[in-house]
């Protein structure tokens, strides 16, 4: 009788020894917690200037095959002013002015809110890179499917609407470069970056960052025209060139939803 409760008591502390450990590994994991942190802290610099390098491909190959299609430039601006000026004086001897207007107009639209945006929520935030790049892949894409499925391709809103709409989302390219601190990386300018380029005292050293990312720059945009001078002349047209830039855009949101956190050891 005696060994009865001796027998249950340990029985008992058996079970409680072993309930804890059940309890525990019954736990969901933080899923969500995990979530909120990736995506809330700074991105890492180091190599981000290879991946707003490779947005001048996008510039290119968007730039050459709008020219070609509309006569008018969607990201570098200063064409376009001089498009501009010249319809200006002749209003009537082409719409090519309105077309570069719209284009300048929606630049100057995108550069205020994507600078603002980016402000205001702090620069180098994971999930504000992703939401910028995530916006313009939008406007991309409301692009490529008006010039898919429209009958009029030369003038009216299935034009000045797509120009505005990659205009716009071509601002936001040359809003990060600042927010990570690259300035001379637009992918909308190369004149000052050609300046820079050859007056670089430094042109022949072996290591030179700058000197690299100004050599590239111009290669890669060159790359993306010769790309949409190939679509642009093809049966697919600038809708051809209009997808590829979607498809590249969804590369860049990718890259930036795994690239390393600032301070990780990636980053050292």
């Amino acid at each position: 009788m005696s060994s009865l409760p001796q027998h249950l008591s340990s029985s008992n502390r058996a079970q409680n020894e072993e309930t804890p450990l059940l309890m525990k590994s019954s736990n969901p994991v933080p899923i969500w917690d995990a979530f909120k942190k990736h995506v809330t802290v700074d991105v890492s610099r180091e190599w981000a200037d290879v991946v707003l390098l490779f947005c001048y491909i996008i510039t290119g190959l968007l730039d050459s095959s709008a020219v070609f299609i509309w006569g008018s430039f969607v990201s570098m601006q200063t064409g376009n002013t001089v498009y501009l000026g010249l319809g200006l004086v002749d209003p009537y001897s082409s719409n090519r002015w309105i077309k570069s207007g719209t284009s300048i107009f929606f630049f100057c639209l995108g550069s205020f809110f994507f600078s603002r945006f980016h402000r205001f929520f702090s620069p180098q935030r994971r999930w504000v890179l992703i939401a910028s790049y995530s916006i313009q892949l939008l406007f991309i894409l409301i692009a490529a499917l008006i010039v898919t499925f429209s009958r009029n391709k030369s003038s009216g809103w299935q034009v000045l609407v797509p120009i505005a709409s990659v205009a716009f989302q071509s601002s936001g390219q040359a809003v990060t470069s600042r927010a990570l601190k690259f300035p001379g990386l637009t992918s909308v300018v190369l004149t000052s970056n050609y300046c820079d380029l050859f007056s670089d005292p430094g042109l022949f050293n072996l290591r030179n960052v700058e000197r690299n990312r100004r050599t590239a720059a111009p290669i890669l945009l060159l790359l993306g025209a010769v790309c949409g001078g190939l679509w642009a002349h093809s049966e697919v047209g600038l809708a051809g060139a209009l997808w590829t830039a979607v498809i590249m855009k969804a590369l860049v949101v990718a890259t930036w939803s795994v690239w390393p956190a600032e301070g990780s050891g990636e980053d050292e």
